[in-house]
């Protein structure tokens, strides 16, 4: 039973130390509000990644491999990827606020949950379960497996919370305007990229 806790956690912290969407938009939430608004973006992703953990321990990984499913769900995150891009572009010309809280339009424990819901690699990884219990030899994984590895990996996801938080705020907190300002744009390159690979990843899906 060890065994599952800690390969649930190891693999969690590798699925949460992906640099993407959350990873991005968690620097420049500490870049405006500090530590309390990363913390609150990481917080809010959980939901998400509760959520497709659940459909996956459930045995629904057929479900989310579905095009059907997966689909509607990517041009979502492509749509809401785009208008973080274009948030981030021009929030590099405001750069000058430095009021804390003031870390986007959007509060952000409900940008961590779209961006967690939206999130593609959510789905691969719980659609592809049944291989993590398979390496470490369950092949007929019972429900006390599953509850162990769901305890391993949120216990990895919620220190990753507050590990990105206080690295982050740490290197980006106390920025300079000109860093910040770069930075921004960088995000919102970041994030733009990210749309496009979406959108591209949903095209080549359905066609």
């Amino acid at each position: 039973m060890l065994q599952i806790v800690i390969t649930a956690f190891f693999l969690g912290l590798i699925f949460n130390a992906a640099p993407g969407a959350v990873f991005a938009e968690t620097i420049r939430r500490s870049m405006r509000g500090g530590f309390r608004e990363a913390l609150y973006l990481q917080f809010g992703s959980l939901t998400g990644d509760a959520f497709w953990a659940v459909l996956g321990l459930m045995g629904i990984g057929v479900l989310l491999q579905s095009p059907a499913l997966q689909a509607p769900i990517g041009i979502a995150g492509a749509a809401y990827l785009g208008y973080l891009a274009w948030d981030s572009w021009f929030a590099a010309k405001a750069t000058t606020d430095t009021q804390p809280g003031n870390g986007g339009s959007m509060p952000a424990a409900r940008a961590g949950v779209i961006l967690s819901m939206t999130n593609p690699q959510n789905i691969a990884y719980w659609a592809a379960l049944g291989s993590a219990f398979g390496a470490i030899g369950i092949a007929d994984p019972q429900p006390l497996d599953f509850a162990l590895f769901f305890a391993g990996f949120m216990i990895s996801s919620i220190l990753w919370c507050f590990v990105c938080a206080g690295v982050v705020t740490r290197v980006f907190g106390n920025a300079g305007d000109k860093w910040k300002f770069w930075t921004y744009r960088l995000c919102a390159a970041a994030f733009f990229y990210l749309a496009c690979g979406t959108l591209y990843d949903v095209v080549k899906m359905l066609f």
